[in-house]
């Protein structure tokens, strides 16, 4: 893939505009998105599992911009979500409601009958207890209800973070295999439950193929011991958690998705089953950045602190997950001297940080930083904390920048906020 921030005389810049013409022209913090980096990672995946009967399900949670859910709607993905919310913005951003799997631990009886309603693919199931409402509100509809059992195969991916490992047995997430072979048996007896298909997600930001493919093993045994017993299932739900590469300290590497094609199509293929993945971060992760204007550069005891005008409330990974991103100037300042620093935001919380200890050329007060491979869990993790107001967000796409939501307003901080008494 092409490098989706280039240096252009100096200054980086995305599909051919200067990343500080987009700073002037809409302020920072700016989170700054290529669309035809997205499209490309799109592609790659389609290309890597050619063949097959695939439905990419992307995973809204990462980034839920309307104006890149509608693009994810005309390249012809689906939609993974994991709340009344998503769906509702998938719908409204063109999503088909037959490319929607809805997946979540606490889906509410007014989630599940919405989903129903909209007529969605499947509910990936995570509970008995889920399994039982599911068919309740099915039934109140008059309706039968397709899922997919989320099994916990009790595997310890190798993620960056303990937070991130989401397919072992000590996680709120998924059905033990053994209770899952119970569950589907009961379902088939339902006249309001649809065993569509069979879910697993093991984690998040993992490099290697081999967790897939022993995930891919545990659900595909089940699988077999379903159709033994006459219950045929239409697909095969592999999750998300494709890991991308976040810079010299965090990974240099990034999952290679051929390999990983080329070593599930086999089992794939035996199973006869429709294939669903759920990319998110590596779908639009490296295609985004976040612009940061440094307001002042402080000399502490032994200790230099570029302090920038977007924190933890603009990008909460690295305070919340310990994440890595990579920090350089948007321009170059020739000769400036490189010396380890805290990159640090203006929240009143001593977490509120992007980088610390980061070899950087040292700043001016008013340069500005991009921060990188902050299109996935950015922005959708923002917050108004310190009463912040959230920051624009702008798409990049054939050489045009488009400005696809605005900075919050004073009068958003409180909007549908009330005060019972006279005021004054």
């Amino acid at each position: 893939m092409t490098a989706p921030f280039p240096r252009l005389g100096g200054v980086l810049h995305s599909g051919g505009i200067s990343l500080e013409s987009l700073a002037d022209r809409f302020g920072t913090p700016l989170y700054v998105y290529d669309l035809d980096q997205v499209r490309e990672s799109l592609r790659r995946f389609e290309d890597a599992f050619a063949g097959m009967d695939l439905l990419l399900a992307y995973s809204v949670k990462a980034n839920g911009n309307l104006a890149v859910l509608h693009r994810m709607a005309q390249w012809g993905a689906g939609a993974d979500i994991v709340s009344g919310g998503e769906l509702f913005r998938a719908r409204q951003a063109g999503i088909p409601a037959d490319r929607i799997v809805f997946a979540g631990v606490a889906k509410t009886a007014e989630e599940m009958r919405a989903g129903l309603r909209e007529g969605i693919y499947a509910f990936n199931v995570e509970s008995e207890g889920e399994l039982r409402r599911l068919e309740a509100v099915a039934a109140e509809e008059g309706t039968v209800a397709p899922f997919a059992m989320r099994v916990n195969p009790d595997i310890v991916s190798p993620t960056p973070h303990e937070y991130t490992r989401t397919g072992h047995a000590q996680t709120k997430f998924g059905v033990p295999m053994g209770r899952a072979l119970d569950l589907y048996r009961e379902a088939a007896r339902s006249s309001h439950l649809w065993a569509r298909g069979i879910d697993v997600h093991i984690g998040s930001q993992i490099l290697d193929a081999g967790p897939f493919v022993q995930a891919l093993d545990h659900v595909a045994t089940l699988a077999r011991s379903l159709r033994s017993e006459g219950v045929l299932l239409e697909f095969l739900d592999l999750g998300g958690g494709y890991g991308v590469r976040y810079g010299e300290a965090g990974s240099e590497r990034e999952l290679d998705l051929e390999e990983l094609a080329e070593r599930m199509k086999p089992t794939v293929a035996e199973l006869e089953l429709r294939l669903v993945l759920e990319p998110g971060r590596s779908l639009v992760g490296p295609a985004g950045v976040l612009l940061t204007r440094v307001e002042y550069v402080k000399e502490g005891q032994g200790k230099t602190f570029v302090i920038v005008d977007g924190g933890m409330t603009e990008l909460l990974r690295p305070s919340h997950y310990g994440g890595y991103h990579a920090i350089e100037p948007v321009r170059a300042r020739p000769g400036a001297e490189t010396r380890p620093v805290d990159v640090v935001g203006p929240i009143c919380e001593t977490g509120d940080f992007l980088a610390r200890d980061r070899s950087l050329p040292l700043p001016q007060a008013g340069d500005l930083l991009a921060v990188h491979t902050a299109g996935a869990y950015g922005f959708a993790m923002a917050s108004n904390y310190n009463a912040r107001r959230r920051p624009a967000e702008v798409v990049v796409e054939g050489g045009e920048a488009f400005l696809v939501r605005e900075r919050e307003s004073l009068e958003d901080l409180v909007r549908g906020e009330r005060i019972p008494w006279p005021v004054g």
